[in-house]
């Protein structure tokens, strides 16, 4: 039994004083095969407590479908975890945030009209109570109180930032408690959002970086007993596409945990260990403008992307070790990374010649979005007619979130959501010329009051004023490459290509790819989706975990939508996060 109470200045753990000295540590941002190493490695740092979201979306892809396999192996972690010897901070949601996808709701939501996201609407509430059916079987085993390592589940996430529906709140509260969650409840929000986000009987905790006796001082107002917790304490930061890698000086982040630790409170690093938005998992924020999140996140945490310790982990360590007791074990030296190897991207694959094999379409008068075509992630092909050649002035009411536009397969123009851009203009070569336009899900918002964030071509497309009907829409999801037809490289082909090369590993190695020379895409390795990349930066490399490598050939492929003026990509021991100022 690992029982944690509540008590008039703190916590107790099965009777005695207790701080909760936690690192938010995401499963399905970390291979599986590297979950048991990043454990250790926070119970060196002197951590006795993992803070994990769940993701919803990524567990109930559709509705009543779920999966919890591989690196979405949610008992196996927990379990992990409990092997290490540490305890567990849940934070199921339904909403995450944590510059994920739709901060993890699933966006088979977005598909009724009707729907509102984080509320008391009856079929919001419905889906929320079938996805923790279905978590229950793995958590309630895992309890603190049934001798798991689950200390505490959290309500919600910084509710008090998106509304003040306390009925909600006392609903999610609810369903965790009528399904056996006995373990204490917590609440988590800014300092001035506590008072909308808290829920009465419920602890609070407070998320910040800094003006640390400010925030503390906000969360005894709020709750005058109690424990004093930073339940987020915001170490380091994320990158946008377009902007600079964020960083924060570990004297500057160990002056402020110092701060908190000294004043009692308990502390929930955010992030231990950030890991990776593999595939199409990043989210976006949009407060105006829309700018999504990039593939690594890195966090600039005291673990970095690759796993490894950082003067940050140090710094971190030796403060601990001034309030609690830390292992005195010897720190592991950074794991090994593969040698530099040159792939070689000889064959090519058009996507407008592959698009049988990847998607089907499906026709109606006007463009269909993601979610009214059943899909997550990826992109959407657009294809219409235009009746008559001559000036074009082709318009959309909405691109979400970024539409290449082609004619008769040239390329007139892009459209960015990020550059507010609707309208391209553009001869049309003839009557019947075919319209192609492949538009990007960049990754959902996943923070603030535009949750409800539907993908694809949205509203109205008019052409010369009047409006273009007669269209297809077809899902490329991107999930399955097999049936690819590749062939070799035979002059510039025009349009998206997916390029592909094989390489040799005799041992397999943590590395990082790099596509300098490349414009804007995705790469899979042995069929595992690394993420996006794009010249814009600040990333300039991707995370490619060991165990994705094999012994022997591998196999790199690259959706390179635009250009190249290389012919090969470079696996380095080293990655490139970018610039930390413009």
């Amino acid at each position: 039994m690992a029982v944690l109470d509540i008590t008039a200045d703190g916590f107790a753990l099965d009777g005695s004083p207790f701080r909760i000295v936690s690192g938010g540590l995401h499963y399905f941002r970390v291979h599986p095969a590297h979950w048991a190493d990043r454990l250790r490695k926070a119970r060196l740092m002197g951590l006795n407590t993992i803070d994990t979201y769940v993701p919803w979306n990524l567990h109930e892809p559709r509705p009543g479908a779920f999966d919890f396999e591989g690196i979405l192996d949610l008992g196996a972690f927990l379990d992990q975890a409990a092997a290490e010897g540490l305890h567990i901070l849940l934070r199921p949601g339904p909403y995450i945030c944590g510059e994920w996808e739709g901060g993890g709701l699933p966006s088979w939501l977005l598909a009724e009209p009707g729907m509102e996201l984080r509320s008391t609407e009856p079929g919001f509430l419905s889906a929320v109570e079938g996805y923790l059916d279905a978590l229950m079987p793995i958590v309630l085993p895992r309890l603190g109180t049934r001798g798991g390592p689950i200390l505490a589940v959290q309500v919600e996430n910084e509710y008090g930032a998106y509304g003040s529906d306390t009925a909600y709140l006392e609903r999610l509260s609810e369903a965790l408690v009528s399904r056996g969650i006995d373990v204490p409840l917590f609440t988590s929000d800014q300092p001035g959002d506590l008072a909308a986000g808290a829920l009465p009987g419920v602890l609070s905790t407070a998320n910040f970086g800094g003006k640390v006796a400010s925030s503390l001082a906000a969360l005894r107002v709020q709750q005058p007993t109690g424990p004093l917790m930073c339940a987020e304490f915001w170490n380091g930061w994320f990158d946008h596409w377009g902007g600079i890698h964020s960083v924060r000086s570990a004297d500057d982040a160990g002056a402020a945990l110092d701060e908190i630790l000294q004043a009692g409170a308990s502390v929930n690093f955010y992030m231990f260990h950030g890991g990776t938005n593999f595939g199409f998992t990043n989210g976006a924020n949009d407060k105006g403008t829309y700018r999504a999140t990039v593939t690594s996140y890195d966090y600039d945490s005291p673990l970095d992307e690759a796993g490894d310790v950082t003067e940050k982990y140090r710094r971190f360590r030796a403060i601990i070790g001034k309030y609690e007791t830390v292992p005195e074990e010897e720190l592991p030296a950074p794991a090994a990374k593969l040698p530099p190897v040159t792939v070689e991207l000889a064959a090519r694959a058009p996507l407008f010649d592959n698009v049988d094999v990847l998607g089907t379409a499906q026709a109606c008068a006007a463009p269909l979005t993601m979610e009214q075509l059943g899909q997550d992630f990826g992109f959407v092909l657009y294809e219409a007619d235009l009746p008559a050649a001559g000036p074009a002035t082709l318009a959309f009411d909405q691109v979400a979130d970024r539409a290449q536009v082609f004619v008769d397969a040239s390329p007139v123009g892009v459209l960015e959501r990020e550059r507010h851009e609707h309208v391209l203009t553009f001869t049309v070569p003839r009557a019947g010329a075919r319209l192609r336009v492949l538009v990007e899900n960049l990754g959902r918002v996943n923070y603030g009051a535009k949750l409800a964030d539907r993908k694809g071509l949205i509203g109205a497309v008019t052409l010369n004023g009047a409006p273009l009907n007669g269209w297809t829409s077809r899902p490329l999801p991107l999930t399955e490459l097999t049936g690819l037809h590749f062939g070799e490289a035979d002059g510039a082909v025009v349009g998206p290509v997916f390029h592909r090369g094989a390489f040799t590993v005799d041992e397999p190695a943590d590395t990082f790819l790099h596509l300098d020379g490349w414009t804007k895409g995705v790469a899979w390795i042995n069929g595992f989706n690394l993420g996006r990349y794009w010249s814009r930066g600040p990333q300039g490399s991707l995370y490619v975990p060991g165990p994705v490598l094999r012994p022997g050939q591998n196999e790199l492929v690259v959706l390179e939508l635009h250009g190249t003026r290389a012919s090969a990509a470079e696996l380095r021991p080293v990655p490139e996060l970018g610039p930390t100022e413009l």
